[in-house]
């Protein structure tokens, strides 16, 4: 309806300009230059018309209301036959002939190619049946044996004026077909966007934009699976006695502040980060998605989380604080765990115990980064 509104808008201005500049011409073929006034009153007329039946329909769609069909096909039928009232107007100033084969008769395509905005194939027909059968109308009435207008000419024969008509109706049928590919696109868009806020909602924001791409690629499916993954456990040293002084609004600054840099870090190695700990956090390289190298990903992530953090304490962002990271890799079963209302990914198996205990190995070993022998053979 916007559309159609500022179209109607442009071609008002376009033939007022017309009119300036060929003033002299315009004189000579219409001799009553009163049907312009009216043709301008009838564009007008159309253009508040659009603008008030866009003001309605969008209430409409605001109060969750569907537009009736009868009133889709009405308002289609309103708009196409426009053409032919002005064609009425000015066939009583001007030789129908010139009329028929003027730009106002070309409106009826605009029409039809406006028509597959709505998205519906019957109705982008139906625009087309109107102008087909409007036109050929017309044409009869002023062209043919009832007419006379064209006598002795090839214009009063039926094969010029059916033949446009058949073009009218072709044209709907190929705006039909343009509407319906369109929905079908439009669609297929949805349902994308709907599967990834699925696997979005699935996954919770554990995982990277990069990994839910991969996820959609592969079909969005995360049934249970076991496969080889690479779990990765960090923890903040001295936690408690870093905290216990502090207020509750310092502690959550302080832990986003180590998190955001972890997510980032994770997600840059093409992990997910499975759960927060309080201190700490378990991540997971191989699943849902592997990339063929996650014991590697795995370790560069504990490389920068280390460094990561560091920097974060000589930027004076946190507290100068040590970590611990231990990574392990082993048979796993992962999958989403819980009910229809909530569920989690979740990574069950001895590998995850495992990664845990060797990440409190740093604490004997005055370490920060602890791979078991598995990791490293694969790397």
């Amino acid at each position: 309806m916007a559309i159609l509104a500022g179209l109607l808008g442009a071609l008002m201005v376009f033939f007022g300009v017309l009119f300036v500049l060929f003033r002299d011409d315009y004189r000579q073929v219409f001799s009553n230059r009163g049907v312009f006034r009216y043709a301008g009153v009838m564009f007008a007329l159309l253009l508040c018309y659009e603008l008030g039946i866009r003001h309605l329909i969008g209430r409409w769609l605001r109060q969750g209301r569907s537009v009736p069909v009868a009133f889709r096909y009405l308002n289609a039928f309103v708009e196409t036959s426009v053409p032919s009232l002005l064609i009425l107007l000015f066939a009583r100033e001007v030789n129908p002939v010139y009329v028929l084969q003027s730009p106002a008769s070309l409106l009826y395509a605009v029409f039809i190619v406006l028509s597959t905005l709505r998205l519906d194939f019957r109705l982008s027909v139906f625009t087309g049946v109107v102008a087909a059968l409007e036109y050929v109308a017309l044409s009869h009435a002023y062209l043919g044996a009832g007419g006379g207008a064209a006598a002795g000419t090839p214009f009063e024969l039926p094969m010029y004026y059916l033949g446009k008509g058949a073009m009218l109706l072709l044209a709907g049928f190929a705006a039909g077909f343009v509407a319906h590919q369109l929905k079908r696109r439009v669609g297929n868009t949805w349902r994308t966007l709907q599967e990834r806020e699925r696997v979005l909602n699935a996954f919770g924001q554990q995982v990277s934009p990069a990994i839910v791409d991969e996820l959609l690629k592969a079909g969005g499916g995360m049934a249970s699976r076991r496969g080889l993954v690479c779990v990765l456990f960090m923890d903040i040293r001295n936690f408690t006695p870093l905290v216990e002084n502090k207020a509750p609004e310092e502690i959550v600054a302080f832990q986003n502040a180590v998190f955001g840099e972890a997510i980032e870090v994770v997600n840059r190695n093409h992990g997910i980060i499975n759960q927060f700990l309080g201190d700490g956090f378990m991540a997971t390289f191989g699943a849902p998605v592997s990339r063929g190298n996650d014991c590697g990903n795995a370790l560069n992530a504990a490389r920068e989380l280390v460094a990561g953090i560091r920097r974060l304490g000589e930027e004076g962002r946190i507290p100068s604080i040590a970590v611990g990271v231990g990574v392990h890799a082993g048979e796993a079963v992962s999958g989403n765990v819980g009910s229809a209302e909530r569920k989690q990914y979740s990574i069950t198996g001895n590998v995850v115990i495992l990664a845990a205990r060797i990440e409190q190995l740093n604490k004997d070993y005055s370490s920060q980064i602890l791979a078991s022998r598995e990791v490293l053979a694969v790397c």
